[in-house]
């Protein structure tokens, strides 16, 4: 039996999602950091504890010609599809945070250099791996539910002024790209795989509180028809107060419903299906913890295993970068339509 082959990685951006990524490498008896990159200096990080290599810049790891397997791109949401093509272009696999780009042209451009390179590309969507999110890919999947009628995704956050600070990249139309790009593209990736593709968007949105710390809307409702058969809607803000209120998904089949709700999508509500048994479900991860405001579940650990594993040919990529592409296009496509209203 081959021994595995231990996966080197290297981390790009060391921010909170950074560290995070850091950390679950270190923690993985397959895979070995190797080197860190940022603009901001390591002392300044609070990343000393990390006996690696150290670069200010993208170029800079990539002129050391170190022995790299992977790298992770935990950078601003603008960055990364340029970031991306270039660590291509020098022969590493890459992992990407969400959103791959902030236009289905530049997803289309990471794709192109990935496949020209014959290099791997993983679109980091943690997600999938709750409990529930594993539960109703198995519903859909085995269409306990029959033919699906309605669907409802209800993202409901607190994004205020201890998170977009004056003069950082959060809240920016270059960088952060928008609400539905930083906050909620998780849920909208978590309704394509389930449901597959959208036609027939509609929308209305506002700005209730953000107007002085971001280039763009914090709410919105928006409906359309799945391509599969069925009709959705997707209601978001980051304008609630003081805390996180609600991510849920329900689901309107002809066999029965199901809601998952909770803070982060995270505890299955109801489960009314004729004639079956809901399974007792391990109990999900806790959300990303930022100190005055909270993120997606903490699942990262598993997204490292499934690349090690990938790289050493016992599974595939859990998110690949062509499903990576389809939330953006989604998101750019919801986002042309608020940005028609707006000119009108």
């Amino acid at each position: 039996m081959t021994e595995n082959k231990k996966i080197k990685f290297a981390v790009i951006g060391c921010g909170h999602i950074g560290k995070r990524h850091a950390e679950m490498v270190t923690g993985n008896p397959e895979a070995e950091l190797v080197a860190l990159c940022d603009a901001r200096s390591k002392s300044e990080l609070g990343i000393e504890k990390y006996d690696v290599p150290f670069y200010s810049s993208v170029q800079d790891l990539m002129d050391a010609n170190l022995e790299i397997d992977v790298v992770n791109i935990c950078t601003p949401n603008g960055v990364h599809s340029d970031q991306a093509s270039l660590v291509l272009d020098n022969n590493h696999h890459v992992v990407v945070e969400k959103p791959i780009g902030l236009s289905k042209a530049k997803c289309e451009q990471v794709i192109h250099k990935a496949l020209g390179n014959n290099k791997q590309v993983f679109a980091v969507m943690q997600n999938r791996y709750s409990p529930p999110s594993v539960w109703l890919k198995e519903l859909i999947d085995n269409k306990t539910l029959g033919d699906i009628f309605m669907v409802q995704l209800n993202c409901y956050w607190n994004r205020d002024s201890r998170y977009y600070k004056a003069g950082g990249w959060k809240g920016t139309k270059e960088l952060d790209g928008g609400t539905l790009f930083t906050q909620f593209s998780h849920f909208i990736d978590i309704m394509y795989w389930l449901f597959g593709d959208i036609a027939n968007i509609q929308g209305k949105f506002n700005d209730f509180t953000h107007a002085d710390s971001t280039d763009f809307e914090d709410s919105g409702f928006v409906s359309f028809d799945f391509l599969d058969g069925g009709m959705g809607s997707l209601n978001y803000s980051t304008a609630v107060a003081s805390q996180n209120l609600e991510s849920s998904i329900t689901i309107i089949g002809e066999k029965g419903s199901v809601k998952v709700g909770g803070q982060y999508m995270n505890e299955v509500e109801v489960c009314n299906i004729d004639g079956y048994e809901m399974p007792e479900l391990p109990e999900a991860n806790p959300p990303n913890d930022y100190g005055p405001y909270k993120g997606s579940a903490a699942n990262h650990h598993y997204i490292i295993e499934n690349v090690v594993d990938t790289l050493n040919g016992k599974t595939s990529a859990t998110t690949n970068a062509l499903e990576g592409l389809k939330v953006v296009d989604i998101i750019e496509r919801i986002y042309e339509l608020r940005d028609s209203k707006l000119l009108k």
